[in-house]
């Protein structure tokens, strides 16, 4: 397994990857029109795909492919198609978010490598541990982890033959990736599908801190942190920005070239990082990697620092002043855009042109000459079997270009086809043709045989666990356990995603209430899984709902039943049968971002639980930082241990458009922002019930939207109702809970 330090570039188009290419990258990630989370890149079609792989090799470069967004049911039949190509396509690996793919390709397509994308949310031992058993070969660390977490996690990946890989520099999201629905629920673009609006971006009304872009970080750079990632062994260094033009891309990738070279070669780093100030940036933070949460995280402009940076640098004061350093860094990236132009120039995509001749004669064999224009390498390849005189068809130019037609070579281009040579009359068996056809694909192929295609099989839809679906309810408070007495549904109990170490609070509230089903959120790092973990061996529970890979990973291992939460994501019957097969699950929740015809034709595995959520809070996102320290702000420097368990603030963000977001925290919780409406669907009970076996509703006061206090014991009576399809019921809730939406389950994915 690779140990060397793999410098990764983003390449969003053909140019962009040529810079990435020409400046060392030792690899590049790119996506395709379709399938990828980057729908703002220009991205690539197919062609330019094998144009890429091609130049890429011959300089040494790797290619990955962005698969990395949630499937949908009704893709399934294309995203085999493109498998079946992949396949022959010479990709050095596909990055994936979906877990349905890792079924698919470990079944069907095992020859190509899983990269688990940063979407999955890779922060804990037991996700390593997840993802390798589902067949990952590399996992992207959450980049909101410090260089002791990153060390460890990446020592146990190594352990289960695991590479990891790590943000080193571009954009940061505030919010944890995988886990942040703002542009999904405010405008309908879900990060999940590669169409983020960046309402982190978005500029608000003025908060009480005086900010007007409070979720605004500035961008990530470890360039002086290259000694402490080398020292904690991670495989790979990737640079953010595939939306990025081929001047960012070349000049970053140029600076952390030279950087790497510097250390590799002297153990000593460069300290001039100047370069990487003349293209776009919003200034730079490496804070995640310190641990050092603090206000100086955020700047509030979203927009380009360079020419600020360049102000600052030179203490340019008068107009005069900021004027001429002003041209000087234009100047300066000019001439950067310059040396790229030429050395770029020569590189081409373009397939190379093929010449085939086919030639023979009777007794003797049928000979296919290939020549590469433009190149000295000529192949000759024989038939088998020997020419004969023709009983009925003939073996003529237009017999042959019908049979060659769909010549398959990638990266070649058939310009000329001859059969002149061939004398008249003569036949050759049909098979004989196709084995002479393969035989040169392989050859042109680098001596590697194709893979046949392969047909994927339908799934069959398994009947219902439960004939008419059940209700469920989520509490996360003792004092809401006696609406355990008013009904017999399912009561889960939602747990924090902090805990105070070798604290027995919640394994005594579960001790003390049997009813109560543990449910785990889904971040849990360091210490705070150690502690969910140690709940669980403490508890012993029946069942779990885990919103969280690495604790699913621990109740497979411990033999206890377990359902994937709401927030993994699930959206086709794929990633059911990986949970299913690998994990032993025995249900899912539904992603809520997925409308009705989404959802309809998904096939449950056999013995396996269908679970939705029917009224909830609508979550946008969660992140490590502090929404507090940019909004009404604190007067801790930086984010502290005691933060999550200690701190309950609450307020709101305002955008320019009058709308307000509830920024909550509950104790031993990460602050999430939460929309302003409620999600209240009664359209699923009335047209999938079908589909279900339970129908979920959760009832935490967490980030609810009009922050109305409910009666809680009449929602548990009217939801119960309404699930049975009481058209009444259903308008007694409409009623009671005034500010709430469904328009996830009409406008989908």
């Amino acid at each position: 397994m690779s140990r060397k330090i793999e410098l990764l570039a983003p390449g969003g188009d053909v140019e962009a990857i040529k810079a990435a290419i020409i400046a060392g990258a030792n690899a590049v990630y790119c996506g395709l029109d379709t399938f990828n989370a980057r729908n703002r890149a220009t991205n690539l079609s197919y062609d330019d795909l094998i144009g890429i792989i091609g130049l890429a090799h011959k300089y040494g470069c790797e290619v990955f492919l962005t698969l990395n967004v949630v499937i949908l049911e009704q893709e399934i039949v294309g995203l085999i198609k493109l498998l079946n190509k992949l396949v022959n396509s010479g990709i050095d690996g596909i990055i994936v978010q979906d877990l349905g793919l890792f079924n698919l390709v470990k079944k069907y397509f095992p020859s190509l490598d899983i990269h688990a994308s940063t979407q999955l949310t890779t922060h804990n031992e037991g996700q390593i541990l997840f993802l390798a058993k589902v067949g990952a070969t590399r996992v992207n660390l959450s980049r909101e982890l410090n260089l002791g977490e990153i060390k460890s996690l990446t020592a146990l990946a190594h352990q289960h033959e695991v590479l990891t890989e790590v943000f080193v520099h571009g954009s940061l999201c505030i919010a944890f990736s995988g886990q942040c629905y703002s542009s999904s629920v405010s405008v309908g673009n879900s990060g999940n599908r590669g169409r983020c609006s960046q309402a982190c971006r978005d500029e608000y009304e003025i908060t009480q801190a005086g900010n007007r872009f409070p979720l605004n970080l500035k961008d990530n750079s470890a360039y002086f942190d290259l000694p402490q990632l080398v020292d904690a062994k991670v495989d790979s260094l990737k640079i953010e920005g595939r939306i990025k033009g081929a001047h960012y891309v070349y000049t970053v990738v140029d600076s952390w070239r030279k950087q790497i070279d510097k250390f590799v070669s002297t153990g000593k780093l460069l300290d001039d990082d100047s370069n990487l100030h003349r293209v776009f940036n919003r200034d730079f933070t490496n804070s995640f990697l310190h641990n050092k949460l603090t206000k100086d995280m955020f700047i509030d402009n979203p927009r380009d620092y360079s020419v600020q940076h360049a102000i600052e640098k030179n203490n340019a004061i008068s107009v005069v002043q900021i004027h001429d350093v002003t041209q000087e860094l234009y100047q300066k990236k000019n001439k950067i855009g310059e040396e790229l132009a030429e050395k770029i120039k020569y590189l081409s995509i373009a397939k190379q042109a093929l010449v085939m001749t086919l030639s023979g004669k009777l007794g003797k064999p049928l000979t296919l000459t290939m020549t590469i224009a433009d190149s000295s390498k000529v192949y000759t390849l024989q038939s088998q079997s020997m020419l004969r005189l023709a009983s009925q068809s003939t073996i003529d130019q237009s017999a042959l270009e019908k049979r060659f037609k769909n010549f398959a070579s990638n990266g070649y281009r058939v310009e000329t086809f001859d059969c002149s040579d061939i004398d008249a009359g003569l036949s050759i068996p049909f098979k004989e043709l196709t084995a002479l056809k393969d035989d040169a694909i392989c050859v042109l192929n680098n001596s590697v045989a194709l893979v046949a295609a392969v047909e994927v099989p339908p799934l069959a839809k398994q009947p219902k666990v439960a004939a008419k679906p059940s209700m469920s309810l989520l509490i996360a408070d003792e004092k809401d356990l006696h609406l355990c007495e008013l009904t017999d549904a399912d009561v889960y109990f939602k747990l924090p995603e902090s805990f105070k170490k070798n604290c027995n609070k919640y394994i005594d509230i579960l001790l003390r209430n049997p009813r109560l089903i543990p449910w785990f959120p889904a971040v849990l790092i360091g210490k705070d899984y150690l502690e969910a973990v140690r709940l669980l061996e403490q508890v012993r529970p029946q069942r779990i709902v885990t919103n969280n890979t690495g604790v699913a990973y621990k109740a497979y291992e411990m033999d206890i039943s377990w359902i994937a939460g709401p927030f993994l994501n699930t959206t086709n019957s794929y990633a059911l049968l990986t949970l299913k097969e690998q994990l032993n699950c025995a249900g899912a929740f539904i992603s809520n971002e997925i409308n009705r015809s989404q959802i309809k034709n998904i096939a449950r595995p056999d013995n396996f639980k269908l679970l939705y959520s029917i009224y909830h809070p609508i979550l946008m996102m969660t992140s490590r930082q502090c929404f507090f320290q940019q909004t009404v702000g604190c007067n801790k420097p930086s984010i502290e241990d005691g933060c999550m368990l200690k701190c309950e603030k609450a307020t709101t963000i305002t955008n320019v458009k009058g709308i307000s977001f509830a920024v909550d925290k509950q104790k031993g919780g990460y602050p999430s922002i939460y929309n302003h409406e409620q999600f209240l669907n009664f359209d699923i009970v009335d047209e999938l019930s079908d589909l279900f076996d339970e129908f979920f509703i959760d009832l935490t006061n967490i980030g609810s939207g009009s922050k109305a206090e409910q009666d809680k014991t009449l929602l548990v009576q009217h939801f119960e109702r309404a699930i049975k399809g009481e058209r009444d019921a259903q308008q007694v809730l409409t009623e009671m809970i005034t500010i709430s939406t469904n328009a996830q389950y009409s406008q989908g994915l």
